[in-house]
């Protein structure tokens, strides 16, 4: 006698909160993993109850694929991401989902090392500092679930993070440890296999969709303690019994999902501390302006200022060069005499050196001196960078790439200018001023084999004498024998039109500050700036994060942006300019009917107001109760792209 069993689709093909219904001729338990028909297609899903003998024919279940059912505070989780964020609960679900359901199920292999890697520099034969003390004893004394870490580069938040993690694992409970990019996994992962003789699994999108299928089986069928480390996706592994979630680098924007359903990692990290009851700390030397505001109402900051490692000579050295003042560019229209001088005094010294530049490319404009004519996208309206090693103009929106002209089409001078500098024309141009030494670049251009984490050993190691990269180097490297730190530009995010792009330029700067120093010596930063006196690249430059804090709360706070409302972008796309536009006006006029205390702004163009063949035009809802943005969220027609609390309006 077949039995007949509701069944939540994981499936991207299935817009629905409703389960659908199949049979089985086997007794299967309720969040039971099973692959099920879905017209042609094979779907992933989870049992939800047993139901009667409906009135209408079932398709049989195709195969359970566990019979250990998912955690229960998985399904609570979902259920929360469906409502906090509008959208089906098939789509919520779908982020448990073990892969495809058409990829087979492996055998484990051999239990091997996670890393070769050398571990990141933290001593944990040496005591704990006095800073290191009260943090883990407030942390476990902090009535809130979620706790905010705010800790100055090199005060150790990773030490504190893995004692609490070893607590939490000899109390019989699991660790769940996420960073913001998969290359930060290298380094942790290779920390908690020296101090915690626990299972540990690293997941991201980088492995094999077989490889991580089987890694979300072992996590489900473990039967003791075990520590999950990965970007935000790991948040939906199917872990038991989850004591401890660690958010580090809580501030990175790649915690925030940009496709349905786009969450917040740090938000819905403290939803499922409260469903697990699992303590989750949120860990940055930079916190997000809102995070940090809304900790201190709940009393639940703890802050960290002591130098963990005793022989670091203090805050490194930083120095300001004005690019205004061409004298101190007479060596290389890039590279300051001074910073040029100071990578010849550390180089010398074997140390390594760093150049930061936030932008990838040769070059970022490619115009005409005589009569202003720019070499842009056809399809995006964007300028194309110019890319010299394969003399290639691309647009990094849409992938269009063509060969540069080589005179100007409008007025045919033959004179044409490639202005502002990328990362591949600058290592050329540090190549000819250091030829002797190792160089590497890192950003979002390098190929598989060339990423940092693949490369982190030889960094650690000293194989590399200078570093060019951009935002890929902000991200809490440890790196002990780097000592120099050049920024080719310090406002290249200030330029960015949107209310976060202070405190996105103050946290890569300070945070690419907070790079050196972490060997033997203070370290030294040379930071080229347009505007020295800057209000974001003064606070950066001399650590103070509070200062920046209150201007930019203040400045928030008058032009009612978060934390003192709410906010959600809502972004059409269409085949033609107007029809993107009257799209807009008539969404606007539909969501004013409602009367609700909502303002909207727009409808103006996306700030990539062409992609590819389509249009792209935007709404701005600010509200003070985040309901009513819901409400409105619910009259959306189904083709427009809706963002609740987007980190930005870009």
């Amino acid at each position: 006698m077949p039995y007949f069993y509701e069944v939540f689709l994981a499936d991207s093909h299935y817009h629905s909160s409703h389960p659908l219904t199949y049979s089985s001729e086997d007794k299967l338990k309720p969040l039971a993993v099973v692959t099920v028909p879905l017209q042609k297609r094979v779907a992933s899903g989870f049992v939800i109850r047993e139901v009667a003998k409906p009135t209408f024919n079932t398709k049989p279940i195709k195969a359970l694929i566990s019979n250990t059912p998912l955690p229960t505070h998985c399904l609570k989780l979902a259920r929360w991401l469906a409502d906090y964020y509008c959208t089906t609960l098939s789509d919520a679900m779908r982020q448990f989902a073990p892969t495809k359901p058409t990829i087979r199920r492996t055998h484990p292999e051999h239990d091997q090392s996670i890393t070769a890697t050398p571990a990141v520099q933290i001593e944990f034969d040496l005591p704990l500092t006095k800073d290191q003390k009260q943090a883990i004893s407030g942390i476990q004394k902090v009535k809130s679930t979620t706790v905010l870490l705010h800790g100055d580069t090199g005060t150790g938040k990773t030490r504190v993070y893995l004692e609490l993690a070893r607590e939490v694992l000899d109390a019989g409970c699991s660790v769940m440890l996420l960073t913001p990019e998969i290359a930060l996994t290298t380094q942790l992962a290779a920390a908690v296999e020296q101090l915690l003789p626990h299972p540990t699994y690293v997941l991201h999108s980088q492995l094999s969709a077989a490889k991580r299928k089987q890694l979300w089986f072992q996590i489900l069928e473990a039967t003791e303690p075990v520590v999950i480390i990965g970007p935000r996706s790991a948040l939906f592994a199917p872990v038991k019994d989850l004591g401890l979630i660690v958010v580090d680098e809580a501030h990175e924007p790649s915690y925030k999902q940009e496709q349905s359903p786009r969450y917040y990692a740090p938000r819905v990290a403290s939803q499922l501390g409260a469903i697990s009851k699992a303590k989750v700390i949120l860990g940055t030397a930079t916190p997000s302006v809102v995070d940090y505001y809304v900790a201190r109402r709940h009393n639940s900051v703890i802050r960290m200022k002591e130098l963990a490692i005793k022989h670091v000579h203090g805050q490194p050295q930083a120095e300001v060069v004005d690019i205004k003042d061409r004298r101190n560019f007479t060596r290389n229209p890039y590279l300051s005499n001074q910073l040029i001088e100071a990578a010849n005094q550390e180089l010398a010294a074997k140390k390594q050196v760093m150049v930061y530049l936030n932008r990838r490319g040769s070059a970022h404009l490619i115009l005409c001196d005589n009569c202003g004519w720019q070499l842009l996208c056809p399809h995006c309206d964007v300028p194309l960078v110019y890319h010299q090693d394969k003399h290639q103009a691309r647009c990094h929106i849409c992938g269009f790439r063509q060969m540069p002209p080589l005179e100007c089409p409008k007025c045919h001078n033959p004179d044409i200018i490639y202005r502002s500098i990328g990362t591949k024309a600058l290592i050329d141009n540090i190549a000819k001023l250091f030829p002797q030494y190792r160089l590497a670049r890192f950003d979002s251009d390098n190929v598989a084999g060339e990423h940092v984490n693949e490369l982190y050993s030889r960094l650690r190691g000293g194989e590399v004498d200078i570093l060019v990269g951009t935002q890929l180097l902000a991200k809490g490297f440890d790196l002990p024998k780097l000592n120099l730190v050049g920024i080719v530009s310090a406002e290249t995010s200030l330029a960015l039109p949107d209310y976060t792009s202070e405190e996105r330029a103050f946290q890569l700067l300070y945070q690419v500050i907070g790079r050196v120093g972490r060997g033997h010596g203070r370290g030294h930063v040379i930071i080229q700036s347009l505007d020295p006196g800057n209000i974001v690249v003064k606070s950066a430059t001399n650590r103070d994060w509070l200062t920046f804090y209150k201007h930019a709360l203040a400045e928030r706070q008058a032009y009612r942006f978060p934390p003192f409302s709410y906010l959600m972008q809502l972004t059409c796309k269409r085949a033609t300019l107007n029809g993107a536009q009257t799209a807009a006006e008539n969404l606007k006029k539909k969501l004013t009917l409602k009367e609700l205390p909502v303002e909207i702004t727009g409808p103006t163009p996306s700030f990539y107001a062409r992609r590819g063949r389509y249009f792209y035009y935007q709404l701005v809802c600010k509200s003070k109760d985040r309901d009513h943005l819901v409400t409105l969220a619910k009259s959306v027609p189904a083709d427009w792209q809706i963002d609740l609390d987007p980190i930005n309006l870009l």
